[in-house]
């Protein structure tokens, strides 16, 4: 059986951070939380996304690049199971929204060369929800650089998840990936919807980590 690598993934707001823990907490895996307050460009990303996208996204893929190379050891080595708050292929995602497409070659270049060695997850939790849930969700934590977002950004975001975690499925059967829709199943405020989305995250596992 292989050692859980566990990633958490959807649009802005969905409440991926809030489910990492929760499993984390419950299976006793080591939590790799995704580090967003500290990219400098937010605040200006959100202002004009034009101008600061390319700086935005490099910071986030070399920020998440160095995550994962310091968890490699604690996966590969130590046999830490590990659920993470994002998976590196949402860099594409952004990117592919924001940068130019001259830019956004130079930019997938880079990501391939970083990304070969990484450890890849053997279970993948998608979380979509409504833009409605999503904008409620935002102003409710309250992050200063989050409230210019655009709701038709944010929309398109979301169709661009779906897009591409559907692909995604399609080239990688051998990874399990759980849906969850976060309009049906409200796991951020309602204690019994979390216990049940935890029993099925756990049947997920069980059945990734035989992959």
């Amino acid at each position: 059986m292989s050692v859980p690598f566990i990633t958490v993934e959807g649009p802005i707001g969905v409440g991926k951070t809030t489910l990492s823990k929760a499993i984390a907490e419950s299976q006793q895996f080591h939590q790799l939380r995704e580090i967003v307050d500290e990219n400098p460009f937010l605040n200006k990303f959100y202002d004009d996304i034009e101008e600061w996208s390319f700086q935005t996204e490099m910071y986030f893929l070399c920020n998440r690049y160095k995550q994962l190379s310091d968890i490699q050891k604690k996966f590969l080595y130590e046999q830490q199971p590990v659920v993470a708050d994002y998976h590196i292929f949402k860099n594409l995602i952004f990117a592919k929204r924001t940068l130019p497409a001259e830019e956004y070659v130079k930019y997938e270049e880079i990501y391939r060369i970083l990304t070969r060695d990484m450890p890849v997850p053997n279970v993948i939790i998608y979380l979509h929800a409504s833009l409605g849930t999503l904008m409620k969700r935002i102003e409710l934590r309250g992050r200063d650089f989050e409230k210019n977002i655009d709701p038709a950004y944010l929309q398109q975001l979301s169709d661009d998840y779906e897009v591409f975690v559907s692909n995604f499925e399609e080239t990688h059967p051998e990874i399990p990936v759980l849906h969850v829709n976060g309009d049906e199943i409200d796991f951020v405020n309602d204690a019994g919807d979390l216990q049940l989305l935890l029993s099925k995250v756990d049947e997920t596992i069980r059945k990734g980590a035989k992959q």
